[in-house]
């Protein structure tokens, strides 16, 4: 229960937050409005793609994004928006067949198994991206130029400085967690170990 309403109500804060600036004006309660139709927009297409859901509960995993999402829920304009949002019609029918499911523990049980089910596949889905991107990374680096272009970033002080702030990222334990996949190949595992080796002796 507590994972299927955590998903309801905190999801379409962190979705709105990545609203298009461009579309952002100097009238604070359309943003505000054009924020809510984001995130409701946003929920539904989470709600029919595994992967997404899985990106979306790693990115909520960022206290900085959900420090704006907290910021944006309180704001003036957005509270007022809700609350006009909350008194239409189709909010509120919206709002009661939700409850009404909910109270059936068995309705609600199914919910939250198929959530979860999403969940575990969107997390697959991810590890499986990140795995292919590595590969294609790999894959690269056969190319000299390419190899000898990684290993001076790679050297640059600025990069590590980069590098170690990506690792603390939610999103990065998708590539940690695909290398972990490719390393039960031994195959693929020499081709790192090999590509390593390279990577130091051109830095």
């Amino acid at each position: 229960m507590k994972f299927f309403k955590a998903i309801a109500s905190i999801g379409m804060l962190y979705l709105s937050v990545g609203a298009d600036a461009a579309k952002r004006g100097e009238d604070k309660e359309a943003d505000a409005l054009y924020d809510i139709q984001t995130g409701m927009a946003g929920l539904q297409n989470v709600a029919k793609d595994p992967a997404m859901l899985a990106q979306l509960m790693q990115d909520m995993q960022d206290p900085e994004l959900m420090m704006e999402a907290k910021r944006m829920q309180e704001s003036p304009e957005f509270k007022k928006q809700m609350k006009k949002l909350e008194g239409t019609m189709g909010f509120k029918d919206s709002m009661k067949k939700s409850k009404e499911a909910l109270k059936d523990p068995s309705t609600a049980a199914r919910m939250e198994a198929q959530m979860e089910h999403m969940l575990t596949k969107g997390q697959e889905q991810l590890k499986n991206n990140a795995k292919g991107q590595m590969q294609e990374a790999m894959q690269a680096m056969n190319n000299p130029d390419v190899l000898a272009a990684a290993a001076k970033y790679m050297a640059d002080p600025d990069f590590q400085k980069n590098m170690a702030k990506m690792a603390e990222d939610p999103a990065f334990k998708n590539y940690i967690a695909g290398m972990q996949d490719m390393m039960k190949d031994p195959a693929a595992k020499a081709r790192m170990e090999k590509m390593s080796e390279q990577l130091k002796a051109a830095m």
